[in-house]
């Protein structure tokens, strides 16, 4: 403890000389944690390390769902949304707004860095385990992953790997890396995967959850940069290798959690989607890691999003953002499809498009945002109710399981595997439909496909025709019913195309834009969003597609307020005082 409060002491007396070389910096008494001994040989200096570490990423939380949500297209700015965020959403930002510091970003990379350079990952205690392993994985995988979302909202960032320390330290000309170069650095540099299979440090509950929550897998995050560096079939490699050793066997289904009708009155409907929000203990939890905040405004990190996405008294009933015409537009234009046992034969019908309550098509909008209008306050005002689900608990999802296999499906399409990618979306996938349905399309690519193994036993496709209720359905049966049999949402295909590359070619942009949509739809307000249409923007090699996108927030026929030319790559990204920044 002499050790830590001698580090925050010697911190004071830096933090004026840092703060004149590099303003991104901001060097405060608490920004390294660290001692004054050559390396980290004590379990206490571990806790203190990467407690504080965990403290400085709950900092970046609030701001990482907010720089990848509004400025997508599926939410919209009020009346009542600050100055700061809707600089955000319009493309606007000032070097002074409070979603502009990268220092804070630095923050974090700066405690990763002394960590890895100071830990002793040979040492041992008296029981002869070694004590510092776990941690320095896990903090490896924080630094990659902090770098991965600071370059993604700066477009170029200073790469720095080693401790600031000193004033010679802070003086230095580090190189500017964009994206690719970012995500070369943490692939091919940083020996990520050396620690691929390490375990996650267990400090057993902190701020009510289970600490290892806190420690994003290094196989996800491999594999997402692997992703951003288009290298497709070594993404769902990665992607798929998390999936088939997070239980220690192949043993991770997508689960059949949905909403649903009940019958064709279209009254009433079964909901077990919404509750994997919140569900963070269970065995079969959908969250797999999570960034912490505070409930309570005088502790810590307050969980600013609870207040910017529903309404109650702490904000006047005013919300800041709410869902887009185009999101409202988007979950509408889908197909649910109602599977019936009617005695002995089966009934398939669609529901209809004269529901209220934004019930018509996809069910996921209905159940995740919740609304009531013309209530009236304690005060005697009238006021309009919005609470969003998926902010149940006051922590933010960096990964959870459909995210994994959404991202699986995209890396299979953009390797040439279409048809791959699709039946994740429409039958969920097992060895079966890998026999039968995948691999005769890719004869040649039989060996890559040989990676993969979803036995039948484990993952046992839901199938209704047989009263298979299974463990495993096609991910648009979220919130579309029985996608199956949905004569509306089928493998694109074109006769017309004779060559069997270019069929390929043209099918996986058309999966592709159903993997765009199916995002939308699972992933809406969780701050994904504006990344997902990036990804797919640098991909085509094609700014338009974002710039109409995000233009058409509002719905087709309404201008969506943003003047800056999304057409200009380099206004995709934030820009602080010519220091950073595309």
């Amino acid at each position: 403890m002499k050790k830590y409060i001698f580090g925050l002491s010697l911190l004071a007396m830096m933090s004026s000389v840092f703060s004149g070389c590099s303003d991104f910096f901001e060097t405060e008494s608490n920004r390294v944690i660290y001692d004054d001994e050559n390396h980290l040989v004590d379990a206490n200096d571990t806790i203190y390390s990467v407690t504080g570490i965990l403290s400085k990423l709950q900092k970046i939380g609030d701001r990482t769902v907010l720089l990848g949500e509004a400025r997508g297209d599926l939410v919209s700015v009020t009346d009542y949304t600050s100055a700061d965020l809707r600089e955000v959403a319009n493309f606007e930002i000032s070097d002074d707004n409070e979603y502009n510091k990268p220092s804070d970003y630095y923050a974090v990379i700066n405690n990763c860095n002394y960590f890895i350079a100071k830990a002793d990952t040979s040492f041992k205690n008296n029981r002869n385990d070694y004590i510092f392993r776990k941690e320095y994985a896990a903090v490896k995988a924080i630094r990659a992953w902090t770098y991965l979302q600071l370059v993604l909202a700066y477009g170029r960032v200073p790469l720095i790997t080693e401790p600031i320390l000193t004033l010679d330290d802070a003086s230095k000309n580090y190189p500017m890396k964009d994206i690719n170069g970012i995500c070369d650095y943490f692939i091919n540099e940083d020996n990520l995967l050396a620690w691929i299979d390490e375990e996650y440090p267990d400090y057993n509950a902190l701020k009510g959850l289970s600490s290892k929550l806190f420690f994003v897998p290094v196989s996800l995050v491999l594999a997402d940069l692997h992703l951003w560096h288009q290298d497709y079939e070594e993404a769902a490699y990665f992607y798929y290798y998390y999936i088939a050793n997070r239980n220690g066997v192949n043993n991770y289904p997508v689960t059949t959690s949905c909403v649903e009708w009940m019958d064709d009155d279209f009254d009433s409907r079964v909901d077990s989607w919404t509750g994997t929000f919140s569900d963070v203990t269970s065995t079969n939890s959908e969250i797999i890691s999570v960034l912490p905040s505070d409930s309570v405004r005088s502790e810590g990190t307050y969980f600013t999003l609870r207040d910017i996405f529903n309404t109650s008294s702490s904000n006047d009933f005013k919300a800041s953002l709410v869902p887009s015409q185009g999101m409202i537009d988007l979950s509408a234009s889908q197909d649910y499809l109602l599977y019936q046992k009617v005695g002995n034969s089966v009934q398939l019908t669609y529901a209809p498009d004269n529901l209220s309550d934004y019930r018509v098509g996809d069910l996921r909008l209905s159940r995740a945002w919740v609304t009531q209008e013309n209530l009236i306050s304690d005060d005697g005002d009238r006021y309009t109710y919005q609470y969003m689900n998926k902010y149940a608990i006051s922590a933010i999802r960096t990964y959870r399981r459909t995210l994994v296999y959404m991202r699986l499906a995209e890396a299979l399409n953009a390797a040439g595997y279409p048809k791959f990618a699709y039946h994740f979306l429409s039958t969920g996938v097992n060895n079966k439909i890998l026999q039968d349905s995948i691999i005769p399309c890719y004869r040649a690519d039989s060996a890559f496909l040989s990676i993969f193994s979803f036995p039948t036993t484990t993952y046992v496709l839901q199938d209704l025709f047989n009263g298979v209720s299974g463990n495993t359905m096609g991910l648009h049966n979220r919130g579309c019913g029985y996608t199956p049999s949905n004569q509306y949402y089928t493998m694109p295909m074109d006769t017309t195309i004779t060559d069997s590359l270019a069929l390929i070619r043209w099918q996986q942009e058309k999966v592709e834009d159903m993997l765009v949509d199916e995002e939308a739809l699972e992933f809406a307000f969780e701050g994904y969003r504006y990344y997902d249409l990036m990804r797919v923007a640098l991909r085509r090699n094609d700014p338009t597609y974002l710039a109409k996108k995000i233009n058409a927030r509002n719905g087709a026929d309404e201008p969506s307020g943003i003047t800056t030319d999304l057409n200009n790559v380099s206004n995709w990204y934030l820009h602080w005082k010519g220091q950073i920044g595309y």
